[in-house]
C-alpha cells in the first residue's frame, strides 16, 4: 500500500472548500504517513481564479506540520499551471519559496480549460486532445523548474470521445516523454482518472510503460483530491498499476530532492 499522497488540495485552492486541518485528520485516519499539499497556482486563469495566497497557505501548513508531527509528515508543495509565455513569472515565483515539491500541470490551452464545454466545442474531440499535448511540449520547452508533470492526459477526463488511445498521438507523446526524461523530470500517477470513471489512472498505462521504456524512473502518486473522501483515492490499486508498467519504486520529494521508495 502506498502511504504518500503527493497531490492534494484544500480550501487554499479555488476549487476546494476542504479545511486543511480536517484534511490532515482524514489522511491520518486513512493510514497515510506522508502528504504533500499542492495548492493551485494558475497565473492568468480567466477571471483571476487560482491565484494562491502562498503566505497564508505556508503559515497554515507549517502550523499543522508542527501540531501533527509524529502522526503525519506534511510537505509543502504547489501545482503550477504552466503556459509557455508565463515561464519568467513562474521561474521567479518558484524560486521565491521553500517548496518540497512542485507539480507542473497544463490546465489551459489557448486560454480555455478542457473542463469547460467550450474547449471541445472549439477544437473537437481528437484535435482537442492533440492541442493539449502540443501545449505540454511547448510548456516544458519553456519552463523547467518543476519536479513532475501532473495528470499528463488530464484533457481526456472531459472529452466525449468514446475511445481514447495514446497510439493516436504516439509521436507527440514520445517527444513529451523524451523531453521530460532528458530534463530529469518525473511524471505522476494521478488516481483521479479512476475517480472520473475513465477506467485508468492518469496517464494511460501505455504512457506509463513508454515513460519507463525511455528511461524514466521518477514517478509520484497523487489522488488529486479536493475533499476528504477523495484523498488517497484507489491507492490500493496504485502499486499494481505501477508494477504492471515496469516500476519497482515510487518517489517522494523533500526539499525538491527525490527519494525512491520500493513498491
Amino acid at each position: 500500500m502506498i502511504t504518500a499522497d503527493l497531490h492534494t488540495h484544500t480550501s487554499f485552492s479555488t476549487d476546494s472548500s476542504q479545511p486543511m486541518e480536517d484534511a490532515v485528520l482524514t489522511m491520518i485516519g486513512k493510514g497515510l504517513k506522508t502528504v504533500c499539499f499542492t495548492e493551485h497556482m494558475d497565473m492568468d486563469y480567466p477571471g483571476g481564479e487560482f491565484l494562491l495566497d502562498t503566505t497564508a497557505y505556508r503559515e497554515m501548513l507549517f502550523r499543522l506540520r508542527n501540531k501533527y508531527a509524529g502522526k503525519l509528515e506534511i510537505l509543502f508543495g504547489v501545482e503550477l499551471g504552466l503556459m509557455d509565455y508565463l515561464a519568467p513569472r513562474l521561474r521567479e515565483y518558484a524560486s521565491g519559496w521553500d517548496f518540497d515539491f512542485i507539480i507542473g500541470s497544463s490546465h489551459l490551452v489557448d486560454g480555455i480549460d478542457p473542463y469547460e464545454p467550450d474547449y471541445f466545442g472549439k477544437f473537437g474531440d481528437k484535435n482537442g486532445i492533440l492541442r493539449y499535448f502540443e501545449s505540454i511540449l511547448a510548456n516544458i520547452r519553456a519552463f523547467d523548474d518543476f519536479d513532475v508533470y501532473g495528470h499528463l492526459d488530464y484533457v481526456v477526463r472531459y472529452s466525449k470521445a468514446k475511445a481514447y488511445s495514446p497510439t493516436d498521438y504516439a509521436e507527440l507523446i514520445d517527444e513529451i516523454l523524451k523531453t521530460l526524461v532528458s530534463m530529469g523530470k518525473g511524471v505522476e500517477l494521478n488516481t483521479a482518472g479512476l475517480k472520473y470513471g475513465l477506467g485508468f489512472a492518469h496517464p494511460h498505462p501505455d504512457i506509463l510503460r513508454r515513460y519507463k521504456e525511455l528511461g524514466g524512473e521518477i514517478i509520484t502518486v497523487g489522488s488529486d483530491g479536493h475533499k476528504s473522501e477523495h484523498y488517497a483515492w484507489d491507492f490500493d490499486r496504485a502499486s499494481g498499476i505501477l508494477k504492471q508498467a515496469g516500476f519497482e519504486y515510487y518517489t517522494i520529494f523533500r526539499g525538491r530532492k527525490p527519494e525512491m521508495i520500493r513498491l
